[in-house]
């Protein structure tokens, strides 16, 4: 719990390095046992002590009061123009409700620290250009521990210069030859070597309550969070969730590879996958919590079209297609659908994961009348149908495809404090849907051959598809996020390591992107000539999520074998850096 303070030296630059470590500060309070903690705070800070104030909070026995008096001596440090003290020092306060009542009485100008995109643009007096030097400290020194890449280590210009932060504090201190001070200050300087997110990993932890907390501290100085932050420190999926009541922490873990940005804006790996997204597990979280998991969209003809197509095709079906009539004809039929409804239920259709849902329901559709190339194994639905007996075409229904959840199994500890995703995550459902006179669509809770073998391909060939299109791979992120934030609710997570969610949970200060999405869409249709018959194809269905129902308690199988609480074991997070957010 170290602190750090700035030096300004001649012409304005300054330099930040870590002298004491977690332990050492721990060691710190045991010289003011049996003295009134508040008091001792008080008075240090009445005499502008910002160092033993902090070391007097961290006697505190209770972590509330301890909380609290931090809070108050970053406050204290903020009035005194030190901001940046005051912000290091938040860092350290465990409950995010304090923490967020801490912030919102520091200043609301916006403090420079790096480590996230400015919200808007900086002004200010006429300043030296330092970006040439900031660049060349950054590429030179540990060019892997700047927090631009997940380390800790910030570097920006303040009205004077620049300032380098290496997550630490620069303090006087006594001159000693005390050998425990030396292990001391030599474990701190290991400690901030935190390694660089972008390095592959096979299994990557990161903490949900200390992201938000550093999450908060970026908005606290106009920041947007970095790209590791962003892209939940790499990470591809999620293979488990781990609870760690004593250190406060909800931790997803799971294989994590190095990110860039394609031509489209989105993160991928080095193989072209999507990566997972932190407003995309925002939003799935804030679902949770409200709506238990249950979101979705639908793509659907609307009544009068179906009825006008219907119409048409009946008309058309009195007598074969002459020469030179099968583009008047299939234009009759495309101008008769119209255009699709889309609607959004559960999330908003602006943000990143709601445009996923219907940009996949799309595709997929679009694979399953063979107006997208699907791939080996997977075979579309007009391609795969024959006439009846009688060489009568099938009558002109709506097929129905969705997506759905797929995971074989979630299993836990008995303890419920680790958790197991297992399965592919996505699967697609198929029904044939009757079309009456008036184009009203009768559901049949069944589906016929064709239909059903398109939505059984599909699912199994899932992975092959979501590597050709990587929308399907943002699909199954936003699954798995969704089963995260299920069993985040329906197991009470939160309440079992004190997480109020000030930033990420309903009503929370982070705001997700949003952007602009579409309410219809032109309608799915094909056709396909078999044995001299014109046969049409029209499509609707949509995303349907219920994760609530997959992570109910009551459903979630127990590990009865001891490997999960095994993992969890092993993932604990100990000995990180104060700042750490993300582990191997």
């Amino acid at each position: 719990m170290a602190r750090r303070q700035y030096a300004r030296f001649g012409w304005g630059f300054s330099v930040a390095a870590r002298l004491l470590s977690t332990a050492f500060l721990a060691f710190l309070p045991a010289l003011a046992t049996g003295q009134d903690a508040v008091g001792d705070v008080q008075a240090r800070l009445a005499a502008g002590e910002f160092g033993p104030a902090l070391a007097a909070a961290g006697g505190a026995n209770d972590p509330a009061l301890r909380d609290k008096l931090l809070g108050n001596i970053a406050i204290a440090q903020g009035q005194a123009g030190a901001p940046q003290a005051a912000l290091d020092t938040t860092a350290d306060i465990r409950s995010d409700l304090t923490r967020k009542a801490a912030l919102g009485s520091l200043s609301t100008t916006p403090i420079s620290s790096g480590g996230g995109k400015p919200r808007g643009a900086r002004g200010g007096n006429m300043m030296a250009d330092f970006d040439s030097l900031i660049e060349l400290i950054t590429s030179t020194l540990k060019p892997d521990s700047w927090d631009d890449v997940g380390g800790p280590g910030a570097i920006d210009q303040f009205a004077s210069g620049v300032y380098v932060d290496s997550a630490g504090v620069l303090r006087k201190l006594p001159t000693t030859t005390d050998g425990s001070l030396v292990a001391v200050r030599r474990g701190g300087m290991e400690a901030t070597q935190t390694g660089d997110p972008h390095r592959a990993s096979a299994l990557r932890k990161v903490s949900l309550t200390r992201l938000e907390r550093e999450v908060q501290l970026l908005a606290a100085q106009g920041r947007e969070p970095n790209e590791a932050m962003q892209t939940l420190a790499g990470l591809r999926r999620i293979k488990y969730i781990l609870v760690y009541p004593e250190s406060g922490d909800i931790v997803i873990a799971g294989p994590a590879s190095d990110w860039r940005r394609d031509a489209e804006g989105r993160f991928i790996d080095d193989k072209g996958a999507p990566v997972l997204s932190l407003d995309d597990f925002v939003v799935t979280l804030r679902n949770a919590l409200t709506s238990h998991g249950r979101f979705g969209c639908s793509i659907d003809p609307r009544q009068d079209n179906l009825a006008a197509a219907k119409a048409v095709q009946e008309e058309w079906s009195q007598q074969p297609l002459k020469p030179g009539q099968r583009d008047r004809w299939l234009n009759e039929i495309r101008d008769a659908l119209g255009r699709q409804d889309i609607t959004m239920y559960g999330i908003d259709r602006r943000t990143h994961a709601g445009r996923v849902l219907v940009e996949a329901d799309y595709r997929m559709k679009l694979v399953g009348i063979g107006l997208e190339e699907g791939t080996l194994g997977v075979s579309s639905y007009l391609s795969s149908i024959q006439l009846n007996k009688d060489g009568s075409p099938p009558p002109m229904n709506v097929l129905r495809w969705w997506f759905t959840l797929n995971y074989d199994s979630l299993s836990a500890t008995d303890r419920r404090d680790a958790f197991e995703l297992r399965g592919p995550g996505v699967k697609v459902l198929s029904e044939n849907e009757f079309l009456n006179e008036r184009g009203e669509r009768v559901h049949t809770g069944d589906s016929d051959v064709p239909t059903r073998q398109f939505a059984e391909s599909f699912t199994k060939h899932f992975d092959k598809l979501a590597a050709k299109y990587p929308i399907y791979a943002e699909l199954r992120n936003v699954f798995d996020l969704a089963l995260v934030s299920a069993v985040i609710e329906s197991h009470d997570l939160p309440g079992q390591v004190g997480w109020h969610l000030t930033s990420f949970g309903p009503g929370g200060d982070y705001q997700p992107q949003l952007g602009a999405a579409p309410t219809e869409v032109d309608s799915v249709m094909n056709h396909r000539l078999l044995g001299g018959k014109h046969i049409v194809a029209a499509i609707s269905g949509g995303v349907s999520v219920d994760a609530g129902t997959v992570a109910n308690r009551g459903t979630v199988k127990t590990d009865a074998y001891g490997l999960i609480a095994a993992e969890r074991g092993g993932s604990e997070p100990k000995q990180l850096p104060r700042r750490a957010w993300w582990w191997d």
